[in-house]
């Protein structure tokens, strides 16, 4: 197989807000987005079972010719990433990469926050796992860290309510509960790929001159920078400037919720995946 595409993994259709970007930023790669939607939400399992169906993805995407593959998933990256690192890529004959959007999300608080107080909001899955407060304690240590789990923003973005007075008052009543608990928050990390859809609700009922956090921008700038470090990796990434799109799930089906987060017309095939 000659092509080499980076792949892009997400548990469901958030990623597409993340592949929207490397595209944008760096068009000239080649693309392979998996969603396993047939097994979304991964918010609220356990550390086990998002282990094993992310593994199984990345096995998947490694078959089909993948040397690269971001996990554009906060709970994929929160729970699955350190394991598939450790524990799985060394196990490889060949060189290849697994990274993730918590990092590149946190590596950018330094330039954001001027009170040192930042509020996270996210899935359960992703709010329970502690992965953002131990990478901010790793690269910022004085910075105070106030999460929210958000278990209803997701289901409402995918019922295409994120613009409804259900979506209002329901992010109203998250972000209420997280400025109270911290009224010095001055910068919010959406740590979902979900969320941007919810950007004007979230506007809505913030506080004036709040730092609003949307991975999508930095993870592309962090995969950009990335490539340009390590020549041996970008080298095996073929340039067709092509994007294929598969999902676990019934065709029509993504492609009837793709419309909500792309701006572009998505034609799907659909795969199963090996258990382990």
């Amino acid at each position: 197989m000659n092509a080499k595409p980076i792949g892009v993994f997400d548990s469901g259709y958030g990623g597409l807000t993340i592949l929207e970007e490397f595209r944008r930023k760096l068009p000239q790669y080649d693309y392979l987005y998996l969603g396993d939607n047939a097994r979304t939400p991964y918010g609220s399992r356990s550390f086990e079972l998002v282990n094993q169906f992310t593994l199984e993805a990345v096995r998947y995407l490694f078959g089909q010719g993948c040397r690269l593959i971001i996990l554009a998933c906060n709970t994929a990256s929160a729970k699955a990433l350190r394991n598939i690192q450790q524990q799985y890529l060394p196990s490889l004959e060949y060189n290849c990469r697994v990274l993730g959007v918590l990092r590149p999300t946190v590596e950018a608080l330094g330039s954001l926050t001027k009170s040192g107080h930042v509020g996270l909001v996210g899935t359960q899955g992703t709010i329970q796992s502690g992965s953002y407060p131990i990478e901010i304690q790793k690269l910022f240590p004085d910075i105070h860290l106030e999460s929210e789990a958000c278990p209803m923003w997701v289901p409402l973005v995918e019922n295409g309510e994120h613009e409804s007075p259900g979506a209002s008052y329901f992010v109203k009543q998250h972000l209420d509960r997280l400025f109270q608990r911290d009224p010095l928050i001055d910068t919010l990390i959406l740590g979902c790929t979900h969320y941007p859809l919810l950007i004007n609700q979230i506007r809505k009922h913030s506080p004036p001159g709040l730092q609003i956090v949307v991975q999508g921008k930095l993870v592309a700038e962090s995969l950009s920078d990335y490539l340009q470090r390590h020549p041996e990796i970008e080298e095996l990434c073929s340039k067709g400037r092509s994007c294929r799109y598969l999902t676990t799930e019934a065709e029509e089906k993504f492609e009837e919720m793709a419309s909500i987060f792309s701006h572009t017309s998505i034609r799907v095939e659909q795969v199963h995946l090996n258990p382990l």
